[in-house]
C-alpha cells in the first residue's frame, strides 16, 4: 500500500470514528496489566525463546509480551471487544526509549509499538467485519514515561531535570510513528502527570501530521493524583485543559489514580469548558491496603451512571483493576444514553 492509499485509509477511519462519536457514547477497553497478571507469567515467559539470554531481567515489561506472548495480548483484546468495547488500547504504555532503557531494550521500541498495534488492528478488523454497523478502533497508547520534565527528582537540586523537552519529543515521535504504521486509528497520550511531558508528545504528533499530511485523532488523558484535585505537576483540571487545548484534539479527559465517584467533579469542570469530546476511564475504585481493587462491575457502573445522567462524557472505559465484566457493565449502561453534544466538523 503506497503513502496515498494509507492516508486515504486513515481518513476513511477518521470519518467512521467521528460518525460513531456523534451517534453514541463509545466504550474504551479496561486494564491490560490487570488481565496479564492473571496469566502468572514468570521471567522465562517474558523472555520467550528470542530473549532467553537477555543481559538483564525483563519480568514486568508488559510491552515485551507483544513479542513473546502475542497470543495472550490478542486474547485480552478479544475479551474486551466481546464485552462491548469500541476502542482498544495498544499494549504500549511504556513503549518509549526512555522507559525501555530500564530493560536495555531501546532498540526494540519501533518493533514493540508496530507489532502491538498490528495485534489490536487484527482483532478490531475481525469484529468490525462481523458487525460493520459497530466499527472498532485502535488507540495507540502513549504513556507518560518514567521521567518528568517539570520536576526535579533531586530534593537537593530543585533546578535539575532528568529529561529535556527535546529528548521527550524525539522519543514520543518514534513511538507514535510505529503506532501509526502498525494500524492505529487514534493516538492516546495518557495518564499525564506532567503536562510538559504531554506537550512534548503533542508537539511530536503535530510534526508527524504535518510531515505525513494526515489528520491524526488525538486523545489526551490526564491523571488527578489525589484529593488535592491537581496533577502531580500541580495543575488543576481547568489549567490542564487550557494547557493542552492549543491543538485540535479528538478528546480530553482523565484516567487512573481515582475511582469513578472521585473523578466526577473534574469531569464536570472540563466538560463545561471544552469543545472537545470528553473521555474518562477511572480505576475500579481506590486500592485497598494490598494495592488491589475491590469495586465490582455493578458498583462501578452505578457510579458511571452519574456521568451519563449529567451528560458529561463521550468516551468511557476503565483503568487499573477493571476487567471485561467491568467493561460489559459499563457498555450495557451507556448504550441507552445519548453522547454529550459538541459542534463537530467531520
Amino acid at each position: 500500500m503506497d503513502t496515498q492509499d494509507k492516508n486515504q485509509l486513515q481518513e476513511t477511519r477518521n470519518q467512521a470514528l467521528y460518525k460513531a462519536l456523534s451517534e453514541r457514547i463509545l466504550v474504551l477497553d479496561g486494564a491490560m496489566g490487570t488481565m496479564l497478571q492473571r496469566y502468572g507469567f514468570e521471567e522465562e515467559d517474558y523472555r520467550g525463546e528470542r530473549f532467553k539470554d537477555w543481559k538483564s531481567p525483563v519480568k514486568g515489561n508488559n510491552d515485551l509480551l507483544s513479542l513473546t506472548q502475542p497470543q495472550a495480548i490478542e486474547e485480552v483484546h478479544r475479551q474486551y471487544l466481546e464485552a462491548g468495547a469500541d476502542i482498544l488500547e495498544t499494549n504500549t504504555f511504556s513503549g518509549t526509549t526512555i522507559a525501555m532503557a530500564d530493560y536495555h531494550m531501546e532498540e526494540l521500541v519501533y518493533e514493540l509499538n508496530y507489532e502491538s498495534a498490528k495485534i489490536a488492528r487484527k482483532v478490531c478488523d475481525e469484529f468490525t467485519e462481523q458487525n460493520p454497523d459497530k466499527p472498532r478502533f485502535v488507540a495507540g497508547s502513549i504513556g507518560p514515561t518514567n521521567k518528568t520534565a517539570s520536576l526535579s527528582p533531586d530534593v537537593n537540586d530543585p533546578g535539575f531535570r532528568a529529561i529535556t523537552f527535546d529528548e521527550l519529543r524525539i522519543a514520543y515521535k518514534q513511538q507514535a510513528e510505529a503506532l501509526l504504521d502498525g494500524g492505529s486509528d487514534i493516538l492516546l497520550v495518557e495518564t499525564i502527570f506532567d503536562t510538559l511531558n504531554a506537550k512534548a508528545a503533542l508537539f511530536a504528533l503535530d510534526e508527524i501530521a504535518e510531515e505525513r499530511n494526515i489528520r491524526i485523532p488525538i486523545m489526551v488523558s490526564g491523571t488527578i493524583t489525589d484529593a488535592s484535585g491537581r496533577t502531580l505537576s500541580g495543575q488543576t483540571a481547568e489549567a490542564f485543559l487550557i494547557s493542552v487545548s492549543h491543538l485540535d484534539l479528538l478528546s480530553v479527559g482523565f484516567n487512573c489514580a481515582l475511582g469513578a465517584k472521585q473523578l466526577t467533579p473534574y469531569l464536570e469542570t472540563i466538560s463545561s469548558n471544552s469543545e472537545f469530546f470528553i473521555s474518562a476511564y477511572p480505576n475500579a475504585g481506590l486500592p485497598n491496603a494490598f494495592g488491589q481493587y475491590d469495586e465490582t462491575p455493578e458498583q462501578m457502573a452505578a457510579q458511571v451512571k452519574e456521568y451519563v445522567d449529567k451528560n458529561l462524557i463521550n468516551i468511557i472505559g476503565g483503568c487499573c483493576g477493571t476487567t471485561p465484566p467491568h467493561i460489559k457493565a459499563i457498555a450495557d449502561l451507556v448504550k441507552d444514553y445519548k453522547p454529550r453534544k459538541i459542534n463537530v466538523i467531520i
